[in-house]
């Protein structure tokens, strides 16, 4: 086995990213980066009837949002067909597969018969050992011989050894009877062909390792490290549908929770290192190992995801936020920012980060910058510009016009105005957000004062006094 990692995510393209797919391409990412390998991705696309190219364009579109890159280019499962068949022929070739010419009726009726006795209903096929002279000529299928007593040992990075008899095992089918490869078989062609050391998966594919060493053990191969991740459950303890909420990645995307975020979630999602919750990209990649990773289904929390995504956002550099946020208006179908609105965003973001969860919350707290004039103030602005007179607003307006603009003099002018009038500040604050927000909820007055600059508020603080 090679000395580099080389991990893969190999996703099925019958419908979005799933939340647990997601994650399952984080882990893998995340080992493989942690460790300069490879993290590769493989569309398996064998199930012609139910594999779209919308499908395999959605999974990729979740996979870019959430910064996961892969090497090399994405591979087609299905286009390894004839190499997968090619392995099917060597085994029957060396006498450790078999034709095995037993009808669908057949079967069902040995499954009747063992059901009525009491007996195993695992199908043993009488063409296992059967002499290729009284073959005769009617459609097979290639089955592999399996071990018929002992044990197979998953040696498991999560589940730890895990133990099936051999008897438990039947003579899986390579090759149906037209010839096309099973799943099954095309998994380990591809794994063993694509290199790969470590199969971090959900653990509800854990019975199909057992099989799937029957085939790495036939060819002589390098059995890959397994490792069987639990499945994400809702917060009510079942699996994770949609009762639950969102269950595509992309849903979340357009639902404004930044990529970092959900990141860092996901990787705490059934892993942990000691009780770190916070942390970067770069820990983790450090961080992430398989032994971190829990036995039991870990539990998707709504709350936990919005207080990280709120931790991450307060981080991040304010260009590369204010890209996101652009990303996210397209990716909800909501109106795009122009040239001038973009630029004032950034220039906002130093009062807009701090305690925003989520993009719409934060472009909520935008909306003074984002809104012109004249400011239509809403319901709660409304009511707070009707408990001042319009005078008070009109007499404040030399105050502020002429202070010096700086965040200590607006202040000073500010609270000596409202001294002036018998008032507390917070009473003067309410009709201030309106006036220049049309907002109840906004940033520090202050803050937007110096962001829109002396003109622009003044202008509003007239527009809201007449």
């Amino acid at each position: 086995m090679s000395d580099q990692v080389v991990t893969r995510f190999a996703p099925s393209p019958t419908g979005f990213l799933h939340i647990g797919g997601a994650r399952t391409a984080l882990f893998n990412w995340l080992y493989a980066r942690g460790r300069g390998g490879k993290f590769l991705l493989r569309i398996e696309d064998t199930d012609r009837e139910r594999s779209t190219p919308e499908a395999t364009a959605a999974i990729l579109q979740g996979m870019e949002w959430l910064g996961l890159d892969h090497d090399g280019d994405v591979i087609s499962q299905f286009e390894g067909a004839e190499r997968h068949a090619k392995v099917a022929h060597q085994l029957l070739s060396e006498g450790k597969a078999y034709k095995c010419f037993s009808t669908q009726d057949e079967i069902a009726a040995f499954r009747e018969q063992a059901r009525a006795e009491g007996k195993s209903t695992l199908f043993r096929s009488p063409w296992r050992d059967a002499d290729p002279a009284t073959h005769p000529d009617a459609p097979y299928v290639i089955r592999i011989k399996a071990p018929q007593d002992g044990a197979t040992v998953i040696r498991d990075q999560v589940q730890g050894d895990v133990t099936i008899r051999n008897d438990q095992l039947d003579d899986m089918v390579l090759l149906r009877s037209d010839g096309t490869p099973v799943y099954m078989l095309a998994v380990v062609v591809d794994d063993h062909d694509m290199g790969v050391t470590h199969v971090i998966r959900g653990d509800d594919h854990l019975n199909n390792a057992a099989r799937q060493m029957m085939i790495y053990e036939a060819m002589g191969w390098d059995v890959p490290v397994w490792a069987h991740i639990p499945l994400i459950h809702g917060p009510d303890g079942k699996k994770l549908s949609k009762r639950h909420g969102a269950l595509g990645a992309q849903e979340y995307q357009a639902m404004g929770y930044p990529a970092a975020g959900m990141r860092n979630y996901l990787a705490r999602l059934g892993w942990s290192h000691g009780d770190d919750e916070f942390f970067t990209d770069e820990q983790a990649k450090e961080w992430f190992d398989l032994d971190g990773i829990g036995k039991s289904p870990a539990r998707f929390d709504l709350k936990k995801l919005e207080n990280l995504c709120g931790q991450h956002i307060a981080i991040v550099d304010d260009a590369a936020l204010r890209h996101e946020i652009e990303a996210y208006l397209a990716a909800a179908e909501r109106p795009a920012l122009n040239s001038t609105q973009s630029s004032d965003l950034e220039r906002a973001m130093f009062c807009l980060k701090d305690r925003a969860r989520t993009f719409p919350e934060l472009l909520e707290k935008a909306h003074f910058i984002l809104t012109t004039r004249p400011v239509e103030p809403d319901e709660k602005a409304t009511k707070a510009l009707q408990s001042v007179s319009d005078g008070i607003l009109k007499e404040l307006t030399p105050h502020v016009q002429n202070a010096s603009w700086t965040r200590k003099e607006l202040e000073e002018a500010l609270n000596t105005f409202a001294e002036a009038q018998g008032v507390k500040f917070g009473k003067l604050a309410g009709p201030l957000r309106a006036a220049l927000a049309g907002r109840a909820v906004t940033p520090s007055v202050f803050d937007m004062m110096l962001v829109l600059g002396r003109d622009e508020t003044l202008a509003r603080l007239s527009d809201a006094a007449n």
